[in-house]
């Protein structure tokens, strides 16, 4: 075998698609690109002549999996599981999800408490590869006018995406508290809701799907992000924020404490509007309480440094071949 591999790198999520698994694997493109091989990012396998498959999502890829596994029985395989795969697909389509995790010989996931959400079996076959992201170029100049709290992601059910704006209503009358909201409507309804939720709540702006320059410019601005979601596989979102010097306010999923631990200070419980509002209200108001979410972001900062998620698949790679 050539230095080099020839990767095929499915992805469920088509080309204009700025969903978390396209971003996924654009990046991963590129590290595969800067270790030497040839990755060919493709919505589906149609059995080119490949030496490897890296496949985005056990279920919505399962496919191709078995389609490469089939015509390549001995070459390497490897299935990142999203979180609709451990926290959904798992329990709605057992069978396919855990016959493509059978199958490959690698199973990558996105933070460090996926081994409590999957059957033991597939524990020897895991590898925790953290997503990574780059830092601002200069300091961050957050609002003074406005206590700035940017939500970056799609309105769909797994998000909970209002649960920021709602959380907003529940501030005294005289809060500077304003959720700024990046991110596509899954469908027209998610659509009307945020623009009803913004008729009727001056704190909310939703300005719809953006490029990543805008995020990152709304992280300039932004006091903290909320990161509200029912179920993550592990939020490429966190490590954008984390990279960015922006303090995190997170459901308490897995899938955001396996990325800023066990003991981070910037949790409340998934769907609970009213305690949400009340971290809110502590980042507006407690100076003490966002220096400490800051110094504990700052501290998970390594794990989100490119060159760690280059030497992770190099390693990977490696071992597989």
């Amino acid at each position: 075998m050539r230095n080099g591999l020839k990767i095929s790198l499915i992805t469920p999520a088509g080309k204009q698609s700025r969903n978390g698994n396209r971003t996924t694997a654009v990046r991963w493109h590129d590290i595969l690109r800067r270790l030497g091989h040839d990755a060919i990012v493709a919505t589906e396998y149609e059995n080119e002549p490949v030496d490897a498959m890296i496949a985005v999502h056990a279920w919505r890829s399962a496919d191709s999996i078995l389609r490469f596994r089939e015509r390549y029985p001995d070459r390497p395989l490897i299935v990142l599981l999203a979180g609709t795969d451990i926290y959904r697909f798992q329990q709605s389509h057992p069978d396919e999800t855990h016959h493509s995790m059978d199958i490959a010989d690698a199973l990558v996931c996105l933070h460090g408490l996926v081994h409590r959400d999957i059957p033991e079996r597939f524990h020897d076959k895991l590898h925790v590869i953290h997503q990574s992201a780059l830092p601002l170029n200069r300091t961050r100049r957050p609002s003074r006018r406005t206590v700035d709290i940017c939500v970056i992601g799609h309105l769909r059910e797994e998000k909970d995406p209002l649960r920021a704006a709602e959380a907003a209503r529940l501030l005294p009358d005289d809060s500077r508290v304003r959720v700024v909201h990046l991110g596509k409507a899954h469908d027209d309804s998610w659509a009307e809701r945020a623009r009803q939720e913004m008729a009727s709540n001056p704190r909310y702006d939703w300005r719809g799907e953006a490029p990543g320059w805008q995020v990152r410019r709304l992280f300039d601005s932004s006091h903290a992000m909320v990161l509200s979601s029912i179920m993550e596989g592990g939020a490429n979102v966190v490590s954008e924020a984390v990279a960015a010097d922006v303090p995190v306010i997170a459901s308490d999923i897995s899938g955001s404490i396996g990325l800023l631990g066990d003991d981070y200070a910037g949790y409340y419980p998934v769907g609970d509007t009213a305690a949400l509002a009340a971290c809110l209200d502590r980042v507006e108001h407690d100076r003490d309480y966002l220096k400490t979410l800051t110094r504990q972001c700052r501290a998970r900062a390594d794990l989100f440094k490119p060159e760690h998620e280059e030497a992770a698949w190099r390693s990977l790679l490696t071992a597989l071949t």
